[in-house]
């Protein structure tokens, strides 16, 4: 059996074919799927889901891009969500810098005055500033209630690896976290094995131009590793460009097994053990 630890159900990429798409990753040999909540929105929908398809559970979460969109006193009802039978994990959350206030809708210079443009710098950093800290109190927030819960966490971080790994370093041995879609190269992996993370490939490693996220599935602990798909992103070869689906993630897990030399149910076997672990799956 092969997990897929990180879908996105119920984005609109499967509205027409849901049912078709959780059967062909049965037939797949996908024993299991984790739909991942973006919003409080989000996250009912996916506890929706889980409730409609035996193999399917959910994670409840604020994704750092939603944070500013999403109501401050958002926790209340996040633990309301989190306490479902059917829920295994607090997420997606985490820090996003690559879509910050300025980088979106910047301030910019129209007939002003010399001098200007430095003051509206300072303004479009005053205005990232306070997006970065609402992100790392919703983090923050995130990793409290997974404590209160004995919930796992997933994270998410893009352009944001130094401060996400602090934070990440201050919960070191108190809740158990996971890495999605990583990146990175062997040293960064390094840093999350150091932080007590595991960490989560998804069809990237099987991109051509992704040779030190190969290396580093290549070496990290077997124990400490886990796939999935990020679907309906990121297909894997031999379909990358199309929608990704959770069948797909039998081709990253084969990928992986091929770079350490196993079987793909030597493979799977020690990384479905690793999502039992992770998510109190039976």
């Amino acid at each position: 059996m092969v997990v897929d630890t990180h879908a996105h159900l119920d984005f609109p990429e499967f509205t027409n074919d849901l049912v078709e798409v959780i059967s062909r990753a049965g037939q797949a040999g996908v024993g299991r799927i984790i739909t991942i909540g973006t919003s409080l929105a989000s996250s009912r929908t996916a506890i929706g889901l889980a409730d409609r398809f035996d193999g399917v559970f959910a994670a409840v979460g604020i994704h750092p891009n939603s944070v500013v969109t999403e109501r401050e006193n958002f926790l209340p009802e996040l633990e309301e969500l989190a306490r479902h039978p059917k829920v295994v994990a607090i997420g997606e959350t985490g820090l996003d810098y690559h879509y910050l206030a300025s980088k979106k809708n910047p301030v910019e210079i129209s007939q002003t005055p010399f001098g200007a443009d430095s003051a509206l710098t300072v303004h479009n950093e005053i205005r990232d500033q306070a997006e970065k800290s609402r992100q790392a109190t919703a983090f923050e927030q995130h990793l409290e209630l997974a404590i209160a819960t004995g919930k796992s966490v997933i994270i998410h971080q893009r352009d944001s690896w130094a401060d996400t790994m602090a934070i990440l370093r201050r919960y070191s041995g108190k809740v158990k976290t996971v890495v999605h879609c990583f990146t990175g190269h062997p040293a960064q992996a390094e840093e999350v094995l150091a932080a007590d993370c595991y960490i989560s490939f998804t069809g990237i490693v099987t991109f051509k131009n992704a040779a030190e996220v190969r290396h580093s599935a290549r070496y990290i602990p077997l124990e400490r590793l886990m796939v999935e798909t990020d679907a309906p992103y990121l297909a894997p070869v031999p379909n990358r460009g199309k929608r990704c689906e959770p069948a797909f993630v039998r081709d990253t897990a084969a990928a992986i097994a091929k770079l350490r030399g196993l079987t793909l149910d030597e493979f799977s076997e020690k990384t479905t053990e690793n999502v039992r672990e992770f998510f109190s799956l039976d």
